[in-house]
């Protein structure tokens, strides 16, 4: 019971007593004002929400941080009752997420649409949902609420950034052979043909064994062992620092302007993802194989693929990619070395301090691998440990290092614009 239905059974019951002991007749009137009030409250209350339809949809369900997330709200009035107001609460998990928004005077068989707009700022996946659509009578004596449950969710891809120029240490087996192993992807090597199966696309159909054999016959292929890209993101938990995330009031109309830019947490979890995502992106677009391996939360492992299928599985894996795991980058890069071809780029990205990790690039480098370093200083990020010393130990075995620091402009910085 709200406080406004105790407040009139407080003033029908004190009408009541008066009407009884005194006799007077406004007694019995103000009585007869608060039972009707309250009794035709309630019925108001109880038909406030029926004949309505809601529905909310969104543009897409796959968006960046940086980007506005566009959803459309739906309210429709079937019957001829008008409704006074109309409050929609979006529930979601969206941070700063809109749609939130009271309708008043909603006639009869009429349709009220508006758009919200959310300027998504953190990764991760996000329930849109679930949608309270809350009214009543006049007086809110008898609030009336219906909920619709989450119907989608959406999957917040992390911040990416162009990058320029990047070091791509070249292959040991230039010219080599082919890799006696599988790809949907179409490559120089040709390993043999079969039937035809639903999905292949329609440049794989090899016409001269379909004309001898009078049905459809495809083309396979296998890798070539110099297009794999393999990208080690730290996910070990000891190892990340972070800064407490300053609030930042963004208006969506100075973001159209492109007066306002979306920048990372100062977390070295935030800036290795979106640093991973960013080298995924340039070397797909080098026609490269590239392979993600991290072991945060949970181990994520993604075999080397081309084109943008497999940046997509990258990014998806990325937007959910928690630092929160035990196993350090060293008993990772050894977990998994043994399974990747020699002459394979092995991109470390870590913000460890631990003087061990210049052993563990050397043992990437007996292995026929060729090593490239993204070190990102945890100091500079509230961490205890600084490691600028391991960049010359590194450096003294021919790999090249690129060192972030919190604040920089990654696209300069992984570009090799800041000398370092």
């Amino acid at each position: 019971m709200t406080s406004a239905q105790i407040v009139v059974l407080v003033l029908l019951g004190l009408s009541l007593l008066g009407s009884v002991t005194t006799g007077w007749q406004v007694y019995y009137r103000l009585f007869y004002f608060w039972v009707l009030l309250y009794l035709g409250s309630w019925i108001w209350s109880a038909f406030s929400l029926r004949g309505l339809i809601f529905s909310r949809a969104a543009r897409t369900l796959r968006a960046q941080v940086g980007q506005v997330f566009e959803e459309r709200f739906e309210i429709v009035n079937e019957s001829r009752l008008f409704r006074m107001w109309l409050e929609v609460k979006n529930e979601s998990t969206l941070p700063d997420s809109g749609g939130s928004q009271v309708l008043t005077l909603i006639g009869g068989k009429q349709r009220r649409t508006y758009w919200s707009h959310t300027l998504l700022t953190q990764r991760g996946v996000y329930q849109l949902g679930p949608t309270s659509l809350i009214s009543g009578d006049l007086f809110g004596l008898f609030p009336s609420t219906r909920k619709y449950p989450t119907q989608e969710s959406l999957l917040v891809y992390p911040l990416m950034v162009d990058v320029r120029k990047f070091p791509d240490p070249a292959g040991v087996l230039p010219g080599g052979e082919a890799l006696r192993r599988r790809t949907h992807q179409v490559t120089p090597n040709a390993s043999g043909v079969r039937d035809y199966a639903p999905g292949d696309s329609l440049n794989r159909i090899h016409w001269v064994s379909t004309a001898r054999r009078n049905r459809l016959i495809v083309k396979e292929f296998e890798l070539d062992p110099l297009a794999e890209v393999w990208l080690f993101v730290d996910g070990a938990r000891f190892t990340q620092a972070a800064l407490p995330t300053p609030k930042q009031e963004v208006n969506i109309l100075d973001y159209w302007r492109k007066s306002v830019k979306v920048g990372l947490p100062p977390s070295t979890e935030e800036y290795a993802v979106s640093i991973a995502a960013s080298l995924a992106r340039h070397y797909l677009r080098l026609s490269r194989a590239v392979g993600l391996v991290s072991a945060g939360s949970h181990l994520t492992l993604l075999p080397p693929d081309r084109g943008g299928r497999q940046l997509g599985k990258i990014l998806e894996a990325l937007a959910l990619l928690r630092a929160e795991g035990e196993l350090p980058i060293r008993g990772l890069v050894e977990t998994q070395a043994k399974h990747i071809p020699k002459g394979s780029t092995v991109v470390l990205i870590t913000p460890t301090a631990q003087a061990e990790f210049a052993i563990v690039v050397e043992f990437i480098l007996r292995r026929g691998l060729r090593p490239i370093v993204v070190l990102i200083d945890g100091s500079s990020f509230g961490g205890e440990q600084n490691n600028a010393y391991l960049i010359e130990r590194i450096r003294m075995l021919g790999v090249s290092v690129r060192h972030i620091h919190n604040g920089d402009n990654l696209e300069v910085a992984l570009s090799g614009g800041l000398g370092i």
